[in-house]
């Protein structure tokens, strides 16, 4: 006959050897993603209504390539191109313009904006950049906190100029 302080014991030392087993199993380590701009589709189906105006966009690093919990992309924006105004809801936004000049929508309107650069956008900031130049736009930029557009939760400007 097993007594209750047999049973309890037995229990436990079941839960123990679980959970040492669990521990012990190999973790797999951290791998090291790399690509290349040339191996990069551009993206496709951004809708001029949601404010890709005629860019030229490749995703580098997110969530469906990598696996990462933001986006790496690359951008450019031939002369007349334009990315409307926007924010997103659930991601902060970077971008550095690595070559040529256009205008950046603000908050407080449009202001000029040309090679080096370097524009930080919270989570529901406005912005957005327009190519008014006859020269291309090369832009590199990230979200951090979100892998995918769905995931960035992404909104165009009411008053955008579609």
């Amino acid at each position: 006959m097993t007594t209750p302080a047999e049973k309890i014991g037995a229990a436990l030392a079941k839960a123990v050897k679980n959970a040492t087993a669990k521990m012990s199993e190999a973790k797999t380590a951290p791998v090291m993603y790399r690509t290349n701009l040339k191996d990069v589709p551009k993206v496709e189906g951004l809708k001029r209504d949601d404010g890709w105006v005629d860019m030229q966009v490749q995703f580098l690093i997110d969530k469906k390539s990598a696996g990462a919990d933001h986006v790496v992309g690359w951008t450019v924006l031939k002369p007349g191109a334009r990315h409307e105004n926007h924010r997103h809801h659930h991601c902060d936004e970077f971008f550095i313009v690595l070559k040529g000049r256009g205008m950046i929508y603000t908050d407080s309107g449009e202001k000029p904006s040309g090679e080096g650069d370097v524009v930080y956008s919270p989570r529901g900031c406005w912005h957005g950049f327009n190519n008014t130049s006859n020269e291309d736009v090369v832009l590199v930029w990230g979200w951090m906190g979100a892998g995918s557009i769905e995931a960035s939760g992404y909104e165009t400007h009411p008053e955008s100029h579609k």
